[in-house]
């Protein structure tokens, strides 16, 4: 969603970090840059003028001029100042009350409300292992209690029983005693929406307000609507009082401005960002980490959160000590690359990388597909137990087999199994070297089972030092064309990440072949 806004101040940053001193004439049309570029993004006017005064009276000042680099001290500033208009500190959802804790779901029609609901009781079992209730208030739209109701099966999240002819007031009412009755933590309760905002709607969420004392109002606005999301929440903070926003759709098009002025216009912090229509699709909203990602530092933190999540520490650990012993088969590397499917593939694991946005050129240029895991997927799922545990028995017939049985062409099968080939004689190599392996290991096996024990605060300042966890050194570019050696010592495991680099630049990476992308 910032793609556009971050390019364009990274070009106006890169003319002004290249120059040994600055005037105040040079900060002034950076600033006219930086003002063009931010409402070119649908940022509110009134946060771009007080964001723009605010960074040209830190910046026009003896302490920048006298500076050794004042083009990075600029970027400091914009970068404090871009956190400052996003809210400062991350905010959550609050559950700190008496259970059951309710909290009541507003917003517009089509913005997500529903799906919202069930992504953040599914996320409160999940992470924060608390019992929840699910209850639909919306008896207006066709079949939106039985959609709540599909969502709850799906997610393993319970739904009040729906009973015809009830009033939104009556099942919110009915919702409070079940799960008072049902020793419940949490009820989430999804309220009607509508096509615009009228009487009748703000009527009924005050009436259900007053009926059932929610802890939270979350409003779930559609980002890609840009100001028109913001002049809607501070219309709902009047009439019911909002705690808090989620917004939906952050992974669309759109420009972005939605999300920047939300908390500096309607003074609501922004909780959660919707990142897609899985049911696990669903972030906390950082505003540090948001303006690094705008500014093109990349978001180290919240990558090692990702890892740590989607990779199974006792899986690692058995993968880790066969590896010590220097075996690495097809199942293992099947095993791989789920696990970098889960972290969001190649393209979304890099684009949290320091310095990587400015290299998106380089990075089309090469062919990123992810779906070429899904390929190489399916052509281990094509061949039988042996032959993943022995590839050395794959002769001529056996791989056109296999191709057909996956849908691709038998060089596909070749590339896989050279691919496999290199990381098995890399595996053995640094098996050899004793203790080596298994330095590497341990950010998989300690690493990221322990990792979400590791202080965020510790990992970013290790991230602004140009080291991340293990010690390993973040990536300086794409040399060449080849992918950089590793990600860092956190996720060595994987494919092509962490340790030595794999052979071949990046067309010894999966996904990243040398062709047309199919």
């Amino acid at each position: 969603m910032f793609e556009s806004l971050s390019d364009r101040l990274s070009g106006i940053f890169d003319k002004l970090t290249g120059r040994g001193a600055l005037s105040e004439n040079d900060v002034n049309e950076a600033l006219r840059e930086i003002r063009r570029a931010l409402i070119e993004a649908d940022v509110a006017l009134p946060v771009v003028r007080s964001f723009t005064d605010k960074v040209r009276n830190r910046a026009v000042g003896a302490e920048v001029v006298k500076s050794v680099t004042p083009g990075q001290m600029v970027v400091k500033i914009v970068h404090d100042q871009l956190v400052e208009m996003l809210g400062v500190e991350s905010q959550g959802v609050d559950l700190n009350a008496p259970a059951p804790v309710a909290i009541m779901m507003v917003g517009l029609q089509g913005s997500g409300k529903t799906t919202t609901t069930a992504k953040i009781a599914r996320r409160l079992i999940n992470r924060d292992k608390r019992k929840v209730l699910m209850a639909s208030l919306d008896t207006r739209r066709p079949a939106a209690q039985e959609q709540l109701k599909v969502l709850g099966e799906q997610n393993e999240v319970d739904t009040l029983p729906i009973i015809e002819g009830q009033g939104p007031v009556e099942i919110a009412k009915r919702a409070i005693s079940a799960a008072k009755l049902g020793g419940y933590d949490v009820v989430m309760l999804d309220t009607a929406g509508r096509i615009h905002i009228d009487e009748p709607l703000m009527v009924e969420m005050a009436e259900v307000k007053a009926a059932t004392n929610p802890h939270e109002i979350l409003l779930v606005a559609d980002a890609l609507t840009g100001q028109d999301a913001v002049n809607l929440a501070k219309n709902f903070d009047e009439r019911v009082g909002i705690t808090g926003i989620a917004l939906t759709r952050m992974d669309g098009d759109g420009r972005g401005g939605a999300a920047l002025s939300m908390q500096a216009v309607t003074g609501k912090p922004v909780k959660l960002i919707g990142t897609g229509e899985k049911s696990d699709a669903l972030e906390d909203f950082h505003p540090k980490r948001i303006a690094d990602r705008i500014l093109g530092m990349g978001d180290i933190v919240s990558l090692v959160e990702k890892a740590a999540e989607a990779i199974d520490a006792e899986q690692a650990a058995k993968m880790a000590a066969k590896m010590q012993k220097g075996h690495f088969d097809l199942e293992d590397l099947a095993e791989q690359l789920k696990q970098m499917e889960k972290l969001g593939g190649m393209s979304g694991m890099m684009g949290m990388l320091p310095g990587v946005g400015k290299m998106k050129k380089q990075l089309d240029a090469a062919n990123i597909d992810d779906k070429m895991f899904k390929r190489q997927i399916a052509i281990i799922q094509s061949m039988t137990g042996q032959e993943k545990r022995k590839p050395d028995i794959l002769k001529a017939s056996r791989k056109k087999r296999i191709a057909s049985g996956a849908g691709v062409e038998v060089a596909e099968v070749n590339k896989l199994l050279k691919m496999h080939r290199q990381m098995a004689d890399m595996m053995k190599m640094m098996g050899k070297k004793k203790g080596m392996l298994g330095k590497m290991m341990s950010g998989l096996t300690g690493g990221m089972g322990g990792m979400p024990n590791v202080d965020p605060k510790q990992l970013e300042e290790m991230a602004k030092s140009g080291q991340l966890p293990g010690g390993m050194e973040l990536p300086k570019g794409l040399p060449g064309g080849g992918l950089p050696g590793g990600f860092g010592g956190g996720m060595p495991g994987l494919p092509g990440l962490g340790g030595p680099k794999m052979p071949g630049g990046l067309g010894g990476l999966p996904g990243l072949g040398k062709g047309k992308k199919k």
